[in-house]
């Protein structure tokens, strides 16, 4: 790559889009200066999406360029609204066309969204080299389209292989490390480099296997390292449910109090009631109960088991950790990727999973009592989601780019 040379980034929506984006932008700049990755000095990286959308509030957090260009999606059935799309999806193809002329960047790059269509499906006609990166073991509809005309296809599991029918004629799986003739590589979600670095030092197998002992992280945050700490984390907004199934299974926790501590991640809406439960159930159990944690990588180092919903990046992030995990996955996710995304971790025999619509306190408590009760399955459990973690997702996607920036 040449000095100023520039990359675009477009995925949007939600965080699970686009904060892969900006896991991977960090890990160029921080391969910009290594010659064995194909860089030389400067990068810039630009992000595109839409303009009023959460992209564009989240982007500029993160110190990088953010251009906003028209975008639509469609429906998923066929219906008039189709007519007010289309031509905002046309208009966002031509800013993209203009856009991409203007900036010459060197590789263009999907991470979901249908904020991401306009400019890769621009850039793939303007022979600019592409990739896309999917988070869910069920691709979403923006990135099947993409995968017939970009140039690489990142997954984050073997089952969203297959989603892609139009490329199977042409490319093949390919080992994480990258192969000649391949198009579709199983890498991983990227995740943020502090998670990578602290899940690498403070691993839950490396506690088990080695002694390993964080009890100044357990004492700054009130809590004791001679206890199994279970980490409830139903997202960045918190899950109604899991909050109210935690809430019943107290009473019946209490008289594991010496085994137990509690992390819970309530979310803005239920944190009062949360935090109110929590003082008038258990006298006993210590518990630490905020409705966000802005710092997660210490956090998920203290946790020895996960109560959490399955989303790609919690995922990811938790597998990078070695975290065994009853995974409780939103019934209502686009084509029931949640739940698949489950069963992934689930079959490798690394979490257990209890649908949502079957969901109890009493449930809750028993599942949780019985790996507490079993150190050997939660042993196993821990080893099978750290043979599933990939870490190191960031730097692979990232290096692959540069690749192409050749």
């Amino acid at each position: 790559m040449n000095i100023m040379d520039r990359i675009i980034i477009s995925g949007g929506g939600t965080g699970g889009h686009i904060y892969p984006g900006i896991a991977i932008a960090n890990e160029l700049l921080l391969l910009k200066d290594d010659p064995s990755a194909g860089s030389e000095q400067a990068l810039e990286i630009i992000f595109v999406g839409g303009k009023n959308r959460l992209e564009a509030k989240i982007i500029p957090r993160y110190n990088f360029p953010f251009i906003p260009i028209s975008v639509a999606g469609f429906p998923r059935r066929l219906t008039w609204r189709w007519f007010q799309v289309i031509p905002k999806v046309l208009l966002g193809i031509i800013d993209s066309f203009r856009l991409l002329r203007r900036l010459k960047p060197k590789v263009v790059i999907g991470t979901g969204g249908y904020v991401c269509g306009p400019i890769l499906l621009a850039a793939a006609l303007l022979r600019i080299p592409t990739l896309i990166q999917e988070q869910n073991a069920i691709p979403g509809l923006t990135n099947r389209i993409l995968g017939r005309f970009v140039d690489e296809i990142h997954v984050a599991f073997e089952e969203a292989v297959d989603y892609f029918e139009a490329a199977k004629s042409t490319t093949r799986l390919i080992p994480e490390g990258g192969s000649k003739g391949g198009k579709v590589r199983v890498t991983g979600n990227p995740i943020r480099r502090e998670i990578r670095l602290l899940s690498e030092a403070k691993t839950k197998e490396a506690r088990w296997q080695e002694g390993f002992s964080n009890a100044p992280l357990y004492a700054k945050f009130g809590l004791e390292s001679g206890k199994k700490t279970v980490f409830v984390m139903g997202g960045s907004q918190g899950a109604h449910p899991i909050n109210v199934a935690i809430i019943e299974a107290l009473n019946t926790l209490e008289p594991f109090a010496s085994k137990l501590q509690i992390i819970h991640q309530t979310g803005q809406d239920d944190y009062e009631l949360v935090k109110s439960e929590y003082a008038k159930r258990v006298a006993n159990i210590k518990n630490l109960v905020q409705p966000y944690f802005e710092n997660i990588p210490e956090i998920y180092a203290l946790a020895d088991l996960m109560i959490c919903r399955t989303g790609a990046m919690t995922i990811a992030e938790i597998t990078a950790y070695g975290l065994p995990a009853i995974l409780i996955p939103y019934p209502h996710s686009t084509g029931g990727h949640q739940l698949i995304n489950a069963q992934a971790m689930a079959n490798k025999g690394a979490g257990i999973i209890i649908n949502d619509a079957e969901l109890t306190g009493e449930l809750l408590a028993k599942k949780l009592i019985e790996l507490l009760k079993d150190e050997q399955r939660l042993e196993q459990m821990a080893a099978a989601s750290k043979s599933l973690g990939k870490p190191k997702a960031a730097e692979v996607i990232a290096k692959a780019i540069l690749k192409l920036a050749v």
